[in-house]
């Protein structure tokens, strides 16, 4: 996979075209923008938040990135900055549940020497490390009164001065924010400013969990596999089909941070080459199974004319098909040939077609 520092490159090649979701060419343009940034699959719900991501990197407004934990808010809003015009200028992360509410706004906008104890020196904060770039407040919901009516005001005026006095400054940052929370609902409660909310929730994405998009499973349990194989300098284990079915049945309320954690633990345990239902069970015994139509896939048949929809519901099936056939036989093109009841040469045209290698990824 290319790495997020390559990202300027990439957007050199992308950056004048706007990618669709016909079925060629935007596809597997669509595709490469997901893999750039990690950010795989191809379902209905998952095209649909990266489609808003996209199009939010074209503009400087506030973005408020929604989904339950482990979704991967991160991963898309560092996917908006790289995409963005200022993607080469720094990406700052801040966990606002994390920072003690007595130093928030020291977080935030730096210290003079003196302003407080252990404050030995002039110090910047995240505001000015992110300037002409994107300052990222993960979990936004948990930050305490005081440090809400900082941010408001430094959202209204883009300008601060740091703990302890000094010049006022300004600066130029691009933010993103997420939460897990229901921020109209805290709202309501008066846990969370309405006012701050208006300024943070211009653009809004809603990350679906993995169970609205249980059709990725596969592909997503491959990258996984693939990272944690480069990680211990192994070879990528092979899903077999029946950890397939057992992986796309199960619940996952921790969506997928939860779903790496599980491919983690089978290749801690993998004493062989292949990952099978049995191994799964064994690692996670207390594993739920999912209702019947759990966060199904949302409908989109009748997305466009009918030639149209025909044409791309077969795309689709080709595709998911091939990855995990490919996923299946351990990227063994003679072996998914003969499973697939086609010669090698065709196989291999239909995987080129589909962008996808040998592992079941691009």
């Amino acid at each position: 996979m290319t790495s997020l520092n390559d990202a300027p490159k990439f957007l050199q090649a992308k950056s004048k075209r706007t990618v669709g979701l016909d079925i060629d060419q935007d596809r597997r343009e669509l595709r490469a923008l997901q893999l750039q940034f990690g950010i795989c699959g191809d379902s209905p719900a998952l095209v649909d938040a990266v489609k808003l991501a996209r199009q939010f990197a074209l503009s400087e407004a506030p973005v408020l990135l929604q989904g339950a934990t482990g979704v991967g808010k991160e991963v898309f809003a560092r996917a908006i900055h790289y995409l963005s015009g200022r993607h080469s200028q720094p990406f700052v992360p801040i966990n606002c549940g994390a920072i003690p509410e007595g130093l928030v706004e020291a977080e935030f906008f730096g210290a003079t020497k003196g302003a407080f104890t252990g404050a030995s020196a002039n110090r910047e904060g995240l505001v000015e490390l992110a300037h002409t770039g994107t300052l990222f407040l993960d979990e936004v919901d948990c930050l305490p009164p005081k440090g809400q009516v900082s941010l408001l005001r430094f959202l209204q005026e883009h300008e601060f001065r740091r703990v302890g006095g000094g010049a006022v400054r300004k600066v130029d940052v691009r933010l993103i924010a997420a939460t897990n929370a229901n921020l109209e609902q805290k709202v309501a409660a008066g846990d969370f400013r309405q006012d701050l909310l208006f300024r943070l929730d211009v653009c809004n994405c809603i990350i679906p969990e993995l169970a609205e998009r249980r059709s990725d499973i596969p592909l997503l349990a491959v990258h996984f596999l693939e990272k944690l194989a480069a990680r211990y300098a192994r070879s990528v284990p092979v899903l077999a089909p029946a950890a397939i079915d057992w992986l796309c049945s199960r619940e996952w309320p921790g969506n997928l941070r939860q779903l790496e954690n599980v491919m983690h633990r089978a290749v801690a345990a993998l004493t062989g080459d292949e990952i099978d239902a049995d191994l799964l069970l064994r690692i996670w015994p207390t594993a739920a199974k999912a209702s019947p139509r759990a966060g199904a896939d949302r409908d989109a048949l009748t997305e466009g004319p009918l030639i149209k929809a025909r044409k791309r519901v077969a795309f689709e099936f080709e595709d998911r098909y091939l990855r995990q056939l490919m996923a299946e036989v351990g990227g063994n093109v003679s072996e998914a040939a003969r499973r697939a009841g086609t010669e090698r040469r065709a196989l291999g045209r239909m995987l080129k077609r589909h962008g996808i290698g040998r592992s079941g990824l691009r």
